[in-house]
């Protein structure tokens, strides 16, 4: 199977060593992915460099979505591994967007991963 992000479409944002899409399953309008250029499966395997250009589109991503959609809040997440959940094994960031009524009660955020471990 052929990776996706090697040959994206739609770049929303990039620079020297990343880029970004919107998702194409979207979890929120405007949710994002930002991606090294270079394919590489896991976060923890990526160089320096890729993390600077990776959160310089973070705050770039930010900036945009704050103008286009207007979001209350933002998840920002990586599956590093199957068991994590990670299905296409070129690291990717997603940074989803929050609204304000999206979920009954948002408490515990990122910690839904497990549903019965986000409400403490």
């Amino acid at each position: 199977m052929q990776c996706p992000f090697c040959h994206p479409e739609s770049i929303v944002l990039s620079n020297e060593f990343a880029f970004a899409i919107f998702d194409k399953y979207p979890v929120n309008k405007g949710h994002l992915l930002i991606i090294p250029k270079r394919h590489v499966s896991d976060f923890f395997e990526t160089t320096l460099e890729e993390r600077a250009a990776i959160n310089e589109l973070l705050e770039e991503g930010k900036s945009l979505l704050d103008e286009k959609f207007h979001p209350d809040g933002y998840n920002i997440g990586i599956n590093c591994g199957e068991m994590s959940g990670q299905t296409i094994f070129h690291v990717h960031v997603h940074l989803i967007p929050r609204y304000k009524g999206d979920i009954e009660n948002p408490r515990g955020g990122v910690r839904g991963v497990i549903p019965e471990k986000r409400l403490y």
